[in-house]
């Protein structure tokens, strides 16, 4: 029975007469050697109920157990959240996150985040330890698509894919203000300040970052885009949007000054959304498309605005 915090497998050695150590990687192929020995050294391997050495060969019919505790796992602790899965396979999985969740646990936060709950999962549905690898990264209150790794070779070529800007990310943002233009594109160089408030703001000394846009619906007072940024630099939406007057509605840091009508619609909070993601299989090589159905808080606000023209 798996528990928060515990794993425990009993596994019967056929008549192949391999090492200890060898026989355990064999059953359990994400872990690690090195992680495998430890267990042994600890006695949280057994042979027959009793500890064993890692170089030792086993008898067909030997029992062997493994028991491993939560942060044997992986590098974040299990955690069962809820998960809203698009799509998985054994080498990646496909989620569309809440707002408000963090994507991983920091120096600060140590639980409650999205890595967390993925490792429940893995853990659940796997039976064994299967390390989420983030390749790509959301704020914490940005909802919608994240790609994540479940293998190193997968890890690899995702990440190449989106630093050779292969994959395509759309997202739904409700900025401030009245966009004249029906689509345009949003040029600014983006890096990180010292001693300053936001740290991140467009600087000449900054990496190019280039954004475009498409009006999806205008209200009296706000905006709907569809936007795609084309580089990846942090916080760049919300940097880009502000440097052109249109603040996402409610960003907390960017919006300066803030936007009175945010508290009047009830928003104590930007709304971006990862829409639609757009990129190969990194086994494969087979093109793959999501879209992550926007949070309630979004299509209620969008709903507000609506009935107030």
């Amino acid at each position: 029975m798996l528990s928060p915090d515990s794993l425990h497998f009993e596994f019967q050695a056929g008549d192949e007469q391999l090492r200890l150590d060898q026989f355990v990687c064999h059953q359990l192929p994400k872990v690690s050697q090195t992680r495998v020995r430890r267990l042994i050294s600890e006695g949280a391997i057994q042979v027959n109920g009793l500890p064993s050495l890692k170089g030792y060969r086993l008898a067909t019919g030997d029992l062997v157990t493994v028991r491993m505790q939560a942060a044997d796992k992986s590098s974040a602790t299990p955690e069962a959240i809820p998960l809203s899965i698009l799509f998985e396979d054994a080498h990646l999985i496909v989620v569309n996150k809440p707002r408000g969740l963090l994507v991983h646990p920091s120096h600060r936060e140590k639980s409650g985040t999205l890595t967390n709950g993925l490792a429940w999962h893995f853990w659940q549905s796997e039976g064994e330890a299967v390390r989420p690898v983030l390749v790509h990264r959301l704020d914490r209150q940005t909802s919608g698509a994240i790609v994540v790794a479940k293998t190193p070779r997968a890890s690899r070529t995702l990440s190449k894919h989106f630093r050779e800007r292969w994959v395509k990310k759309t997202y739904l943002a409700l900025v401030s203000g009245y966009v004249n233009s029906n689509h345009g594109e949003i040029n600014g160089p983006i890096g990180a300040v010292e001693g300053v408030w936001p740290r991140w703001r467009i600087v000449d000394s900054g990496k190019p970052a280039k954004t475009t846009f498409i009006v999806r619906q205008r209200f009296a007072e706000h905006t709907l885009l569809e936007m795609e940024p084309l580089t990846g630099r942090t916080h760049q939406i919300r940097i880009h949007c502000a440097s052109i007057g249109h603040p996402l509605t409610g960003d907390p840091i960017y919006a300066t000054p803030p936007d009175p009508s945010a508290k009047e619609i009830g928003l104590q909070y930007h709304l971006l959304h990862a829409w639609q993601l757009h990129f190969r299989h990194p086994a494969t090589n087979e093109p793959m498309s999501f879209t992550a159905s926007p949070p309630p808080e979004m299509d209620l606000t969008i709903a507000r605005l609506g009935a107030r023209q």
